[in-house]
């Protein structure tokens, strides 16, 4: 049996903008997914998947076919469909990257995450990692070739340290950051109990954004820059307020602030699609307080979630 496991990821700066080459900053959690390859003799790939209570939310079958994989699926629910028909495209990718790495015995696979899989914390890229690393593939490649997006889900998934990730014209590169920040007691994340679809929220951006993405991506990777050495609480927050504030600019979608809590007094700064998943918050525990009254059950301080 081999065990691969890729840790689940939040972008502290730089949402959007990143697709265009902005320097951004992203953290990985301390919940990822893990996944169990074992050799079978029934000629498919059977495949499990446990959410973080070790409950199945997804099974099927794979006929493995000269790199087809087709499904073999009993379930008739419209979201196990959706994930046998992506399943089944990220296998085909693989294997047209590396023919070479599938035995016509089979598998049995099973995937098991740490985290509820609405929190948008990497279910997704946390599984192309793990595939990328049994199959011997770039995990890159296999991302655009399925989900797509920028790409720092992948280099966070196999870090332990926070990096800052940039695409550039030669390619994604990613570095270990310096950061860690001296008041992380005062931070704390938020889920909005609505999970964001990435491919939408970068459709959007790309449908919006029409003219000067240099000045944003120059303004961000700045911002980007001075978060990483801010040791001071009220110039972190002065930074990250101006990151709201172009971002939202660059959108024509209002700050969650504004929109769900205009009378929180501390900040709260958007992470990844605007308007779903987590967002960060500065306080202690009048603030989130404030957020359970509202019906925010879903509060981790950052200790407790990034590495």
């Amino acid at each position: 049996m081999q065990i691969f496991k890729s840790n689940g990821k939040l972008l502290l700066t730089g949402e959007y903008a990143v697709l265009d080459g902005a320097k951004s900053l992203a953290v990985p959690t301390k919940k990822g997914q893990s996944m169990e390859v074992s050799e079978n003799e029934n000629g498919l790939i059977s495949w499990k998947s446990l959410d973080e209570n070790g409950n199945v939310w997804f099974e099927s079958h794979f006929r493995i076919d000269r790199g087809d994989f087709q499904p073999i699926l009993t379930s008739q629910k419209p979201e196990d469909q959706e994930t046998a028909k992506r399943l089944q495209q990220i296998l085909r990718s693989a294997f047209r990257s590396n023919p070479e790495a599938f035995s016509e015995k089979g598998y049995t696979v099973i995937t098991k995450l740490d985290f509820n899989r609405k929190w948008g914390l990497g279910t997704s890229s946390t599984l192309i990692n793990n595939l990328a690393q049994w199959l011997q593939i770039d995990a890159y490649k296999l991302l655009k070739d399925s989900f797509g997006g920028s790409g720092y889900d992948i280099a966070v998934a196999g870090s332990d340290l926070p990096i800052t990730y940039q695409i550039t014209k030669n390619g994604p590169v990613a570095y270990t950051a310096d950061f860690d920040l001296p008041f992380k007691d005062q931070l704390f994340f938020v889920y909005l109990n609505r999970k964001q679809n990435s491919r939408e929220a970068i459709a959007h951006y790309r449908n919006t954004l029409q003219e000067n993405r240099h000045g944003l991506v120059e303004k961000i990777s700045g911002i980007t820059e001075q978060i990483i050495s801010s040791e001071d609480f009220e110039e972190f927050r002065m930074l990250m307020q101006a990151h709201e504030m172009l971002i939202t600019k660059a959108i024509n979608i209002p700050r969650i602030n504004e929109e769900l809590f205009p009378d929180y007094s501390g900040l709260i700064k958007s992470l990844g699609g605007w308007g779903g998943d987590f967002i960060l918050a500065t306080g202690g525990e009048a603030e989130k307080e404030y957020f359970r009254k509202k019906g925010y059950d879903t509060i981790l301080d950052y200790q407790e979630l990034i590495k």
